[in-house]
């Protein structure tokens, strides 16, 4: 079995498509339009799609059932080559389509060619792209749904757990860790959703619209469809094989899922901080400093969100690539892959580095009480109590103002003021104001759905389990 490759260079009859031509292709125009050194990571579904396609055209009786059973078995022989890494790539032939095709042909013989009846390289690699990037979605939901566990075991174990809630970064009233917690895991199921609605979207069938126009043969489009597991084939054979809206919906959905974490990150590093020191990372997930001996630094988070940046470019790069592009396929759509294949890599790493490290998060609670308990964090409280007691709530709230910049002068906070130095700006405030000055009274009166309450807490734990075991 040879495995010698057609000689492009000096016979330009050698390439698949190249009857037409009468000279070579440049040799460095050959490596500048090769894309096999990058789309080879589809093989697996170009052939899984060969496979679907042969079945079919045998089915309508295109290809005989011999005919069929050879291509079938080449194409599996083939597979385990790529799997075992003893296929023999070349650039020459520019794509994983050819080099699949010319390894069939090399292998079965003429046979080999009847293969692309009825099909062109650019329905094919749509079809490829559709089914690579759904299972990398798969992949990707699996992982989501991994840290999203994690996030909510972690939320209920710490959901009396009091540590201050901040707006711009300033202590503004104490919440519970838990709910702080649920936060990040509102906004990952927001980012499953879109995940979900994408993958619809992207499981369409392009099988069968050609070059751009369909073909005369008489395909079951419908049938490839469902060999594939695709919901259906797709309706404009134009659209069909110029459409990457799909891959730009992904890598939307990948740059808000970064961002997510991001924003996590971004306070784990400042919570790990000495500033801050909220929490602990175990030493696995950290590195130390080549030159300071005592650093340890939160790595982990901190490349996370710098990848986002590199999944951000990867939107703009498909949507400034596909926004002059006119009907139907056109080179330019060769820089589809790379982007997409980075930005799926990259947000499944990402999630595999969260979804391993949030479980093992340590959180020291004394520090984050006695962060909650600066910053006058129950000032608001003192609000709602003065306008409980009948006061409209702008005069509560310059009572309050006033009580603030009183307990600054004696450098204290307002649950160490005394009742009587209290009652100098409100003779409405009595001995039961404690009560609400204290954190824990602070985070037990937010009890309602969406509240800080540690009951709140914990119930909304119970609903966001339900939710994600309902996908499986």
């Amino acid at each position: 079995m040879s495995n010698d490759k057609p000689d492009s260079a000096t016979n330009p009859a050698a390439k698949l498509w190249g009857g037409r031509f009468s000279e070579a292709t440049d040799a460095f125009v050959e490596r500048f339009t090769a894309s096999v050194t990058f789309d080879q990571r589809m093989a697996l579904e170009d052939i899984q799609g060969s496979l679907a396609h042969a079945q079919m055209l045998s089915e309508v009786g295109v290809l005989s059932g011999d005919e069929y059973h050879q291509i079938a078995d080449g194409l599996k022989e083939i597979a385990a080559e790529i799997e075992t890494g003893d296929f023999p790539w070349s650039v020459q032939l520019e794509d994983v389509h050819m080099n699949i095709e010319a390894r069939l042909t090399e292998r079965i013989g003429a046979t080999g060619k009847k293969l692309h009846t009825g099909r062109s390289r650019n329905d094919q690699v749509a079809t490829d792209i559709r089914l690579w990037l759904r299972g990398r979605i798969d992949l990707i939901g699996a992982e989501l749904t991994r840290l999203q566990t994690g996030l909510v075991d972690l939320a209920e174990r710490e959901a009396d757990t009091i540590m201050p809630g901040f707006t711009h970064l300033q202590s503004a009233q104490p919440v519970t860790f838990g709910h702080h917690l649920l936060a990040w895991n509102a906004m990952l199921s927001r980012d499953f959703e879109r995940l979900m609605d994408c993958r619809k979207r992207v499981n369409r069938s392009p099988l069968g619209a050609a070059a751009l126009a369909g073909t005369s043969y008489p395909i079951d489009r419908a049938r490839t469809a469902e060999l594939l597991g695709f919901d259906a084939p797709t309706e404009n054979s134009l659209d069909s094989v110029s459409d990457r809206d799909f891959a730009i919906e992904f890598c939307a959905f990948a740059a808000l899922l970064l961002t997510h974490l991001s924003r996590a990150s971004e306070e784990l590093v400042l919570w790990t901080s000495s500033q801050f020191d909220f929490i602990d990372l175990p030493d696995r997930f950290c590195t130390g400093s080549s030159i300071m001996p005592q650093k340890k630094n939160p790595d982990v988070p901190e490349l996370v969100r710098g990848k986002t940046g590199r999944v951000n470019g990867h939107l703009i790069a498909l949507l400034t690539l596909m926004k002059s592009q006119p009907l139907a396929y056109n080179k330019d759509n060769q820089e589809d892959k790379e982007p997409l294949f980075d930005a799926a890599d990259t947000a499944l790493d990402c999630l595999r580095a969260f979804a391993d490290m949030v479980p093992a998060l340590k959180a020291k609670k004394e520090n984050m009480l006695a962060a909650a308990a600066k910053g006058f964090s129950t000032a608001t409280d003192l609000a709602d109590y003065l306008v409980r007691k009948g006061i409209a709530f702008r005069d509560a709230h310059e009572i309050v103002g006033q009580s603030v910049s009183f307990a600054i002068e004696e450098e204290k906070d307002l649950a160490e003021l005394s009742l009587e130095q209290l009652q100098q700006f409100s003779t409405d405030i009595g001995e039961d104001v404690f009560e609400v000055l204290t954190l824990e009274g602070s985070v037990a009166a937010r009890n309602h759905i969406g509240g800080t309450a540690p009951d709140q807490v914990r119930s909304a734990c119970t609903r966001a389990r339900a939710q994600i075991e309902e996908r499986h």
